[in-house]
């Protein structure tokens, strides 16, 4: 039996199901494509799939919405793959394994993905329901959104006539997102060398974070993994000679690291006492600063091995640890004009380090375009100094703020009689499709909402099953209005 066979509404969780049983992690998308290209087929309607397996899909007006002004129904095709690290999954062959905990569906050990699967499982049930009212529809799915939003960089959307967009890529029921943040990416490499050298090996873990969502949650102030190891290390270093081996840590640019490893050797053990008592201390340290946002923080350190290993010389060391205590991290600036909104931030999201290449990769957001680039710059001078290179990607456009949008105002007010509550319309510093969307069509009016989800683009990922439900009769009622 499926897991949500018996959630309402049932065709909205019938394809949120079959979406969570295919692959369709970023860079992964094209099997998620297809099957939204065969559905729109096998019903018959009009649809666009391009060579980065975006897909646009028509569906004309219901009885007496055939003359209707169109509406674009949006959201993107890939989701951030995280996982517990005891859970075995291939995220390139494997789904996910649903679950239903009360109000919540889950999945266990892993992200869900309703960042952002339900707005395909959303836009798939209007599509195939034909009892529904509504103007003609224009569903636009995206991919490599958690990325970069790099399938709406590239898609061609000049066949639309819609003028009015729907975003559903949002996370709290009831707030209406009118404006966001625009980013980029960017990965700082360091050359390294290395050296032969005997010792006894032992590995040192930074773990027990909560991470999250590096645009919604950046606020929160959550330990990053990247960071807090950096510390650790060059901590040590001012009591206890070491050489370094490994470091890594991190899964997603854009997910603040829950975990990061370094490999370290000492000469001998004489000083294992030593470094177990500093190790001791620095986890108190950090147990205390962290108790209320992270308070499962841990600091392990165990004994491998002793034998001859490849470290890095010294002065690679020397420019690794520099790096990692002085780069930028977290937020840079609060809004002056939004009580709350984080305006500037960055996350350091991915460490490797190879044999001969130490590379950190960066989310920064913006809503300042000039900051952006100045945190940039920032990166650059500072990798540039330590005689690396940076690779700018993904960059994209902030989404402004439109004090004249009429479709905010009708779905605050449809919102408001449906469920007699006050809506709250904000701006957000996490990055949405709408910036881009809405450079490539002139003119276009945008809402970004969504029912409530909890955790994303983590492993406690969880999904509001009534909230759900809330926002489909939301949406139903909405497009119902349009005529």
């Amino acid at each position: 039996m499926k897991v949500c066979e018996h959630l309402q509404p049932q065709k909205v969780f019938s394809y949120f199901e079959e979406i969570c049983q295919i692959p369709h992690g970023s860079r992964n998308t094209k099997e998620i494509s297809d099957y939204c290209a065969a559905l729109a087929k096998s019903q018959g309607l009009k649809y666009i799939q391009d060579e980065s397996n975006n897909v646009i899909i028509f569906k004309d007006g219901s009885k007496g919405y055939e003359n209707a002004e169109p509406v674009i129904i949006q959201g993107h095709l890939d989701m951030v793959c995280e996982k517990e690290s005891d859970v075995e999954i291939d995220f390139q062959k494997d789904g996910l394994r649903l679950s239903v905990d009360g109000d919540f569906l889950f999945a266990e050990g892993t992200t869900l993905g309703g960042d952002d699967g339900i707005a395909v499982a959303y836009a798939l049930a209007l599509l195939t329901d034909d009892s529904l009212e509504h103007p003609p529809l224009e569903v636009v799915l995206t991919v490599d959104e958690e990325i970069g939003l790099l399938g709406a960089e590239a898609i061609d959307l000049s066949m639309l006539k819609g003028r009015r967009l729907l975003n559903i890529d949002s996370e709290e029921e009831g707030i209406f997102l009118t404006s966001c943040a625009g980013g980029l990416g960017a990965a700082c490499s360091i050359p390294v060398t290395r050296v032969e050298e005997e010792g006894v090996c032992y590995e040192i873990q930074v773990t027990g974070l909560l991470g999250g969502h590096s645009g919604i949650e950046i606020q929160k102030e959550r330990g990053n993994g990247i960071f807090l190891l950096g510390r650790v290390l060059c901590s040590l270093g001012t009591q206890i000679p070491f050489s370094i081996e490994h470091l890594e840590g991190g899964l997603k640019d854009n997910a603040i690291p829950r975990q990061t490893t370094a490999k370290i050797l000492l000469e001998s053990d004489g000083r294992e006492e030593e470094l177990m008592a500093q190790i001791q201390v620095l986890d108190q340290e950090l147990k205390k600063e962290y108790q209320t946002s992270d308070p499962d923080i841990a600091i392990r350190c165990q004994k491998l091995d002793t034998g001859k290993r490849s470290v890095l010389h010294s002065s690679s060391a020397t420019k690794l640890l520099f790096f990692l205590r002085t780069m930028p991290n977290g937020v840079q600036n609060m809004s002056r004009d939004i009580e709350g909104l984080v305006e500037t931030s960055l996350n350091a999201g991915v460490m490797q380090l190879s044999e001969d290449v130490f590379c950190v990769r960066f989310s920064v957001r913006s809503s300042v375009t000039s900051r952006k680039y100045e945190l940039a710059d920032r990166l650059v001078f500072l990798t540039e100094f330590l005689g690396g290179e940076i690779e700018i990607n993904g960059d994209y456009p902030a989404w402004e703020y439109n004090p004249n949008s009429k479709i905010r105002d009708m779905i605050a007010e449809t919102y408001r009689e449906l469920f007699h509550k006050e809506p709250k319309v904000e701006a957000v510093h996490a990055g949405l499709e709408c910036g881009i969307l809405s450079d490539k069509i002139p003119d276009l009016d945008c809402i970004s909402f969504g029912p409530d989800m909890y955790d994303v683009h983590t492993p406690q990922e969880r999904l509001s099953i009534s909230s759900t439900a809330r926002v489909w009769e939301l949406l139903v009622e909405f497009l119902k209005r349009l005529k």
